[in-house]
């Protein structure tokens, strides 16, 4: 049993080298990776960088359960609300089952990004009036071509909405666009203004002639004012964008923008017609019958149906873009399909050249427009950029003063050694601030107070592996062994009280992390990164730079300075072979290692 393990032991000592070698081209490697994603620097969190957190908790009033596809649906929602706002690094995410952290960085208003996220979305059917690609001549609305032969119609009997992704071009010359475009935006607001609408679209009124008249001059100041918005309205630029549908109530007729086949345009949109609370259910499926590809089917609930008969009944007798009605999210046109007959039983599809992606898409935008769970918030936290870097100053502070502390007690105590020490930090501090670097955009990481916390307790936790091995070598010598075998004989003994140590602690921030929610996670996040790290620098960078290290004759020998100095470690006298009497030489004196 002696042979192989000295054999083995020769073995290891021979190729230190090549665990040296790996460590470092792993390092290099990295480095260059955090180098070529461009994300040189950890991401900060809000209380080192400044700005709000938003911590909401999610209630089931709204008849939906708090399960994880609901609680993704919120954060997709949500997410798209704050970078609405134009922030850039924000972040949505899930903490727990039933809480939704939204952190939006460098100071950005709170008041308004509360109101951003913590409401319903709004989902609303408008009917739409006029529209044209951003940046070219305004379309006629009144004077566009007719309605085009191909809309297709559902094979089942209650008839669909057919999106078609393609938008009709106006016949009218260039001359004549404002004036048309302001007798279609002057329509509808007299539309807007009549006093009563049947459930067919025919209007009445019984208004008297001054009323009329003083009608007449209110609507034709609001027209005016909405044609010169829809001129200046250019929906290419994301901060127009995300204003175009502040402040704007169902009952008004605003502009808005779309985007469709990667071209944005931008409308006239009538009063809602139709809310999105109305849409009991919708879902993309692939018609396989007709070979129309990818549809997107929507069920109705009663009033809903009723409105949406109502409102595709008059918009099928108009022309194009007028027999069109936009889908409108959070001020947004998602999707503006037009209709050739009214859609009557509840039911509708929206078909046309879609990809099965934009078809899930716009299904989901249909079925979760609005928030599929209510949220209360419960917390608003907001911290300056000066605060942030005051507090990222003193983590910092006290990391460096822990990581000094640590380096004179290893030299103290170890002398010589404390080399092999200060080098194995160095490694594992690099390792640490590479991955940090990287897991920032791959994975959203943030590095917070708590997690700063936790790289300061991991110090401890590395400096810990390698006093354990120190103290395995120096134990050997104390029995009188030379440098080099005390070195491989430690190993084994040390290793098993590594890996149980070091499991430990990765067991304590596994749970940790699984249990808590918010910014305690960033603490056990990183203890469990800087354990797994110590065990891959001990194992491939201490280990074998002990077993070069022995071949040095300033270890080697002892040196005072060495840190293995037999004498002053009290070493027993070297292990001799006993000779029985008249008999062959016996084996030295010791015990066996497990």
């Amino acid at each position: 049993m002696a042979a192989p393990k000295k054999g083995r032991s020769a073995s290891a000592q021979s190729k230190p080298g090549r665990s040296l070698a790996l460590i470092l081209i792993a390092i290099v490697g990295l480095t260059a990776g955090m180098f070529a994603s461009g994300h040189t620097t950890p991401r900060l969190g809000i209380d080192l960088a400044g700005g709000t957190s938003i911590t909401l908790k999610a209630k089931s009033d709204q008849g939906s359960a708090i399960n994880k596809a609901n609680m993704d649906t919120a954060v997709e929602i949500m997410n798209r609300r704050v970078n609405g706002l134009g922030v850039s690094e924000a972040e949505v995410q899930t903490q727990g089952s039933d809480n939704i952290i939204v952190n939006i960085p460098k100071g950005t208003n709170s008041e308004k990004a509360r109101e951003q996220v913590g409401t319903t979305a709004k989902l609303y059917f408008r009917p739409v009036l006029a529209q044209e690609a951003t940046g070219s001549a305004v379309a006629s609305p009144s004077a566009s071509a007719s309605a085009s032969g191909s809309s297709s119609a559902s094979p089942s009997p209650s008839a669909s909405a057919s999106g078609t992704g393609e938008k009709a071009t106006s016949s009218s010359s260039p001359s004549a666009s404002a004036t048309s475009q302001g007798r279609a935006v002057t329509d509808a607001l007299k539309a807007d203004s009549t006093p009563s609408a049947s459930a067919g679209g025919t209007a009445s009124s019984s208004a008297s002639p001054s009323a009329s008249a003083s009608s007449s001059a209110a609507v034709s100041a609001e027209d005016a004012a909405l044609q010169a918005k829809y001129a200046a309205l250019d929906c290419s630029k994301a901060s127009v964008r995300a204003k175009t549908g502040e402040g704007v109530k169902p009952e008004d007729t605003t502009v808005a923008c779309g985007e469709i086949d990667k071209v944005w345009y931008k409308y006239v949109l009538g009063p809602a017609a139709v809310d999105g609370t109305e849409v009991d259910k919708a879902q993309a499926v692939y018609d396989t019958q007709t070979a129309a590809g990818w549809q997107v089917t929507m069920d109705f609930n009663k009033s809903g149906a009723k409105k949406f008969a109502a409102i595709t009944g008059q918009l099928a007798q108009n022309t194009q873009p007028q027999n069109e009605f936009g889908i409108v999210l959070d001020g947004n046109v998602v999707s503006s399909p037009y209709v050739s007959s009214s859609i009557t039983g509840g039911q509708a599809q929206i078909s046309g050249s879609f990809t099965q992606a934009e078809a899930q898409g716009l299904a989901n935008m249909l079925s979760y427009g609005a928030l599929p769970l209510s949220f209360q918030e419960q917390s608003v936290t907001t911290v300056t950029a000066a605060l942030g870097g005051d507090q990222l100053h003193a983590g910092l502070l006290a990391g460096a003063i822990g990581l000094l502390l640590v380096v004179i007690y290893l030299v103290a105590y170890y002398r010589g050694l404390a080399m092999i020490a200060l080098a194995s930090l160095l490694v594992s501090a690099a390792l640490t601030y590479v991955l940090m670097a990287l897991l920032g955009p791959a994975i959203g990481f943030a590095l917070n107070l708590p997690a700063v916390c936790g790289a300061i307790v991991a110090i401890g936790i590395t400096a810990d592996s390698f006093i354990v091995y120190f103290e395995r070598v120096r134990d050997e010598i104390r029995e009188g062994r030379t440098l080099r075998p005390a070195v491989e004989r430690a190993w084994p003994r040390a290793r098993r009280t590594i890996l149980v140590s070091d499991f430990v602690s990765f067991l304590a921030a596994a749970v940790l992390f699984i249990v808590t929610v918010g910014k305690v996670q960033g603490f056990a996040f990183t203890l469990g990164l800087t354990t797994v790290l110590d065990v891959v620098v001990v194992f491939f960078f201490t280990k074998p730079l002990m077993t070069l290290i022995a071949r040095r004759k300033f270890f080697a020998s002892g040196h005072k300075w060495s840190g293995l100095d037999p004498k002053s470690l009290g070493a027993q006298p070297p292990l001799r072979r006993t000779r029985r009497p008249g008999g062959p030489a016996a084996g030295p004196v010791e015990t066996k290692e497990a």
